[in-house]
């Protein structure tokens, strides 16, 4: 039988503070993570949304170094813009706190000191890579090299750009310092390991045996992870940014990031708690008490650390509840691309939020149609504009403001009385009382793609209602009909309000104050009472505004150019080719030519045929340029050619009596060779 809990404490994963937060994030961790909030307030439970910034770890010493700032610097300014970007977006934290808080250094280690004196945490000395330049031990990631498997260049940890598979720093073809580009040499060094396999069989029976309900990305990790022996995990590193290790001798140790990093949701409660006793209580309510649920909102790439580690930290620590659920997403793409900060290959929150004003609800409402619950999925920008506009403009808009407009029309604005009701407003009642158990079920099981297409379907079945009954046609005859229509119509409108709180939290806002509802709970959500009749309505505004074409190319332009940097930045130069002898080089007669005509060659998109002046007599040559050039670009200009290549003849009788040299860029462009000052046509080159 199902446990029936009192409290939810609903966590989602903590940002690096390194950067600002990307669409990537919001569609995978904190857009679902909302939704179900909001759901649970709407359903009057009692339910706590705990956040935070992640500020230590590698990421950002990384950044420090390459903008020549402290860490500090880096956590401080992120924080604020990842915290601004969130509550733009409506995630409704309860408590978004930091990692460099005085509370958190101290609860962390507090935590790591008890496991440590109960003899918890085992002590290891292993190789590690040491950077004899600088005098430091690397972290993984502080140690990039050639990946053994598909030779993309990777981080001791793993290789995100190629294959995606985990690794070891050791595995890495020609291993060499991030910081300095030095070969680092192995060096012993001391940790404090989470022996992990003697908490296996533990593990196994509370995931695989009493978690079979998990999303199946989150529960087959966890199987592939426990089907293998498990080993000891470090919980300290060698680095000097980060919480201390409380433990004498560890001088130039901190706590590991994801030691550190999750035990955040904890300390983050406590300072809420602390804050407003009244109203939160203790944070042991939310952290030990067995009558609270938790849950934890990830991404894909953190499903070992809160189903595994983070478990077994607080096993073994002993007194906490452990999670209920972890909803893990996919990865979303950005253009059939995989999302990349480092390459600048991302839709920035605090970026769209200039380019689109106001529109913080269209990009919810894409990204959770496009939610990557089960497989990694795709943002496009044209089928961002293609939701706006089809969707919530031309259905959901469409339908609230033909029922608001011809209410103020015909009623001057206030709820008409319904009246007698027919066979078919008895079904279409039926219909969107229907929609709310649906919508329920989907998301009591974090299916929120299709719950939020279930919320849409009541504005479907509204417009379908309106087009059907065509009550402008009725006004000529009969009123007492038109306002019972325009009454279910509105009622409808009210449950849109309520069905999409969750979803759309701004323009829900917006439709409950053209529809003057002062209260909402989920559990009027398919009642036809929510707004008495004479009721008041306020202005009509449009909910949703169509986004033109413009607007999207410039974002395709953007990410245009963003490619091309990349490309660019990353390009290098061809290998030399093997040596020749000067004598070769003797044998080819490359001159100058005047290219008197030039043009196009039928049914040959490649091909353009010019007539060369060469100083002895006109020759013609075809070359290969017409998808880089324009015949009219090129006449009158002087190329270098080769003169003694022997003539081809190509299939449509043309002979080519020559080659133009031509330089070919690393996008593949092709850039015909010129000079810096005209020469007479036939001066050779030397």
């Amino acid at each position: 039988m199902e446990k029936k809990f009192k409290r939810t404490t609903v966590t989602s994963a903590l940002p690096y503070a390194n950067g600002p937060v990307h669409i990537g994030h919001l569609a995978g961790v904190y857009v679902p993570a909302d939704i179900y909030v909001r759901y649970l307030r709407l359903k009057d439970e009692e339910v706590l949304f705990v956040g935070g910034s992640d500020e230590h770890g590698v990421p950002v010493t990384q950044r420090a170094r390459k903008e020549g700032i402290t860490p500090q610097d880096v956590v401080d300014r992120y924080h604020n813009i990842i915290k601004e970007s969130f509550k733009e977006f409506g995630i409704s934290f309860d408590v978004y706190s930091r990692t460099t808080s005085e509370e958190h250094h101290k609860f962390a280690s507090d935590f790591f000191r008890k496991l440590y004196d109960e003899g918890k945490l085992v002590e290891q000395s292993t190789m590690q890579f040491y950077d004899e330049k600088t005098g430091k031990f690397l972290t993984d990631r502080d140690v990039v090299g050639e990946c053994p498997y598909c030779h993309k260049q990777a981080y001791g940890n793993q290789c995100e750009e190629g294959c995606g598979r985990a690794l070891e720093p050791t595995e890495l073809i020609n291993p060499r310092s991030k910081e300095t580009g030095e070969t680092p040499v192995l060096r012993e060094t001391k940790n404090w390991y989470l022996p992990l396999n003697e908490y296996q069989q533990w593990l196994k029976e509370w995931i695989l045996e009493g978690h079979k309900e998990w999303r199946p990305n989150v529960y087959g990790q966890c199987k592939s992870w426990l089907d293998m022996d498990l080993q000891p995990r470090a919980m300290t590193r060698d680095l000097d940014w980060g919480i201390p290790v409380p433990v004498e001798g560890a001088n130039g140790k901190v706590l590991y990031v994801w030691f550190d990093a999750p035990i955040g949701y904890i300390s983050n409660t406590k300072e809420l708690c602390d804050n407003e006793p009244e109203r939160w209580g203790s944070w042991e309510k939310w952290w030990q008490d067995e009558d609270t649920r938790l849950l934890h909102f990830i991404g894909k790439d953190n499903i070992v650390f809160h189903c595994i580690i983070f478990p077994t930290m607080m096993k073994a620590h002993g007194g906490y509840v452990m999670p209920d659920n972890v909803p893990s997403n996919e990865f979303l793409n950005l253009e059939d691309d995989k999302i990349s900060t480092s390459r600048n290959w991302a839709v920035w929150l605090h970026e769209y939020l200039v380019d689109f004003p106001g529109k913080q609800d269209v990009l919810r409402y894409v990204l959770t149609a496009n939610a990557p619950e089960t497989k990694d999925n795709n943002f496009t920008w044209r089928d961002f504009q293609a939701r706006n506009n089809n969707e919530l403009v031309a259905v959901y808009g469409n339908f609230v403001n033909r029922a608001l407009v011809l209410t103020h029309k015909y009623f001057d604005g206030k709820v008409p009385a319904c009246g007698e009701l027919t066979d078919y407003d008895k079904a279409t009642i039926a219909e969107f009382m229907d929609v709310k158990a649906e919508v329920e079920k989907l998301l009591d099981t974090f299916k929120f793609r299709e719950a939020q297409k279930e919320a849409m379907n009541l504005a479907r079945i509204g417009n379908k209602y309106l087009a059907d009954t065509e009550p402008w046609k009725l006004a000529k005859t009969d009123m007492e009909r038109v306002g019972t229509i325009l009454n279910l119509s509105l009622q409808l409108a009210a449950n849109l309000a309520i069905a999409f709180e969750p979803f759309l939290p701004f323009s829900s806002e917006k439709l409950r104050g053209m529809l003057g509802m002062e209260t909402f709970e989920w559990n009027q959500l398919g009642s036809t009472d929510l707004l008495a009749a004479d009721h008041q309505l306020g202005k009509a505004e449009l909910l949703f505004e169509k986004i033109e074409d413009s607007a999207i190319d410039a974002q395709m332009q953007r990410l245009e150019d963003i490619k091309k940097a990349n490309e660019a930045a990353n390009y290098k130069a061809e290998p030399v080719k093997p040596l020749v002898s000067f004598e070769d080089w003797e044998k080819l007669d490359i001159r100058v030519g005047t290219v008197l005509e030039c043009e196009r060659v039928p049914k040959m998109k490649k091909l353009l045929k010019f007539k060369i002046a060469d100083g002895l007599a006109d020759r013609t040559i075809v070359s290969g340029i017409a998808e880089h050039y324009a015949p009219e670009e090129l006449v009158g200009k002087q190329v270098l050619f080769i003169a003694n290549f022997a003539p081809r003849q190509f299939k449509n009788g043309l002979v080519s009596e020559g080659m133009i040299l031509s330089a070919e860029n690393f996008d593949g462009s092709l850039a015909v060779t010129s000079l810096l000052r005209e020469v007479k046509p036939g001066s050779q080159v030397v």
